[in-house]
């Protein structure tokens, strides 16, 4: 998903969070937290620790993109639950043992802003708050503006009110939490951990927290915390699919793909249309040196309608490796028909594999359907890919004279392209035009790229003109610049013949 699409969907996830909040129901729900939190706040008596209820809907992990920077809508899902605006109303309820404490003169102040709170006049609540609170006064003052603020999706506002409660109770648990979910919600997992890691130090861990604790490690690049997190959140709520994916997504990243297989293949068994389990597992394959065992998979993606850029291209790869060069045209064709498509590169690449293959046919067959679809938006670069195998097709149909049109337009394109040079020189050499196949092994010589190779060939032509004391000093040059065994055979036979003609 594009950056883009990814922040369209988090702005429609949050206002969908926004409105879920002011629905009666969930209103409702609220209400009666708040009373519960009148009732703890002025009390400070309730000492019993809350057991946070499951939440559904997960983030969950897309295989073919390890390190996902923004989060995708499904991650955004948790905040539009239901579960969690009661879950998040509830957290208005205190917790004495873990919370901060209220002066007399506090409770008075704090009653009157819950009673505004009831009657649902956030908006006069966060006023009074703002008016009633001071430097010095109860953390308590700071967490309930901050809720107010998420809930009204004022989630910088809330970030800040939510920083200045745990910095004036650093155990505060509940604000830690929150403080927590908003980063988890914002995307920004580097900030997220240390929030996540003390509602944990402070005896918070539940499934969500530690399933969220493995998502933000993965996500940092820490796949082996990631792995611990998940196997807790696993340990509290086996029944949750997200924790044993993004388990699995660990495993791969350790590079532990018989463990990643096994794990994904149980997850399959439970959900066979689940398209990112059948990719993940696929990547675990390819890692296992398993193409086909993935390539099977790949297919299965087709069939549920799921297939990507990604998933075409690779398998593309993997038809190529086995030398099913239809099957993997196909696949790069439907790859470049996609919206939004692939670049040309993946393609060009694989046509030069089919290419150095003799797979001739099923390359220009491709290059076309590339032309066709980038057209004027290819660069020089590709196109002079693109040129140079199209040249080295011409000479294996005999097309001589077609193979010199297409060399002449990539030296056109880049007078610095050595390979085209001597290939050049190499066509005027066979048709007896010594000099100007001469004038560009020299051009060619001066590119250091290709200098040891062009003074091979000129000497080559050299040497079957008989002019072997040319030839000797050429070939002595490219062996100290590119020693190659084969060369060096064929400076000693050129030797010989050089002393032979001059006995």
């Amino acid at each position: 998903m594009n950056p883009k699409a990814s922040s369209h969907a988090a702005s429609i996830a949050n206002r969908n969070a926004a409105a879920l909040l002011r629905r009666p129901a969930v209103r409702s729900t609220l209400a009666i937290a708040v009373a519960l939190c009148v009732a703890t706040a002025l009390s400070a008596q309730s000492s019993r620790k809350r057991k946070d209820d499951q939440l559904p809907g997960l983030p969950q992990v897309d295989p073919a993109s390890v390190d996902p920077v923004v989060v995708p809508p499904e991650q955004l899902a948790v905040f539009t639950d239901a579960d969690f605006a009661r879950r998040f109303a509830e957290s208005y309820a205190a917790e004495t043992d873990i919370e901060p404490k209220l002066a007399d003169p506090e409770k008075k102040q704090m009653l009157e802003v819950l009673k505004l709170m009831q009657e649902e006049k956030m908006g006069e609540a966060a006023a009074a708050i703002e008016k009633l609170r001071s430097p010095s006064s109860s953390a308590v003052f700071d967490f309930t503006l901050a809720n107010i603020y998420f809930q009204d999706e004022k989630l910088d506002r809330a970030v800040a009110e939510y920083t200045t409660a745990v910095q004036k109770f650093p155990k505060f648990r509940r604000a830690w939490r929150n403080l927590a979910l908003i980063h988890v919600r914002n995307g920004d997992m580097t900030k997220a951990l240390p929030a996540l890691t003390k509602v944990v130090e402070l005896g918070g861990g539940d499934s969500m927290i530690y399933g969220l604790m493995g998502f933000a490690y993965s996500a940092n690049d820490n796949a082996i915390a990631a792995e611990s997190a998940y196997r807790m959140a696993i340990l509290l709520d086996p029944a949750t699919r997200d924790w044993k994916l993004g388990l699995a997504k660990a495993f791969f990243k350790q590079k532990r793909f018989a463990d990643a297989v096994a794990l994904t293949g149980d997850l399959i068994a439970e959900t066979p249309d689940a398209a990112d389990l059948w990719l993940l597992q696929a990547n675990a394959y390819v890692g296992l040196g398993q193409a086909m065992r993935a390539a099977q998979n790949y297919e299965v993606v087709d069939r549920l309608g799921k297939t990507t850029v990604d998933s075409l291209n690779m398998l593309g790869d993997i038809y190529i490796n086995e030398g099913l060069f239809d099957n993997a045209v196909s696949c790069y064709e439907r790859a470049l028909a996609k919206t939004p498509r692939g670049a040309a590169e993946r393609p060009i690449r694989a046509a030069k594999v089919m290419v150095g293959r003799g797979a001739s046919i099923e390359a220009e067959h491709l290059l076309g359907t590339v032309e066709k679809t980038f057209g004027g938006e290819l660069g020089d670069a590709e196109r002079k890919d693109i040129l140079k195998m199209k040249a080295r097709m011409a000479v294996a149909k005999g097309a001589g004279d077609e193979e010199a049109r297409i060399l002449d337009e990539i030296v056109r394109i880049d007078p610095l392209d050595g390979e085209a040079l001597i290939l050049l020189g190499q066509y005027h050499g066979r048709k007896g035009e010594v000099e100007k196949a001469i004038f560009l092994y020299e051009r060619a010589a001066k590119i250091e790229k290709t200098e040891a190779d062009a003074k091979v060939r000129h000497a080559q032509l050299l040497v079957g003109q008989q002019r072997y004391s040319e030839a000797l000093p050429l070939l002595r040059s490219a062996q100290q610049i590119k020693p190659r065994e084969n060369i060096q055979q064929y400076l000693e036979q050129v030797e010989r013949a050089s002393k032979q003609r001059g006995s």
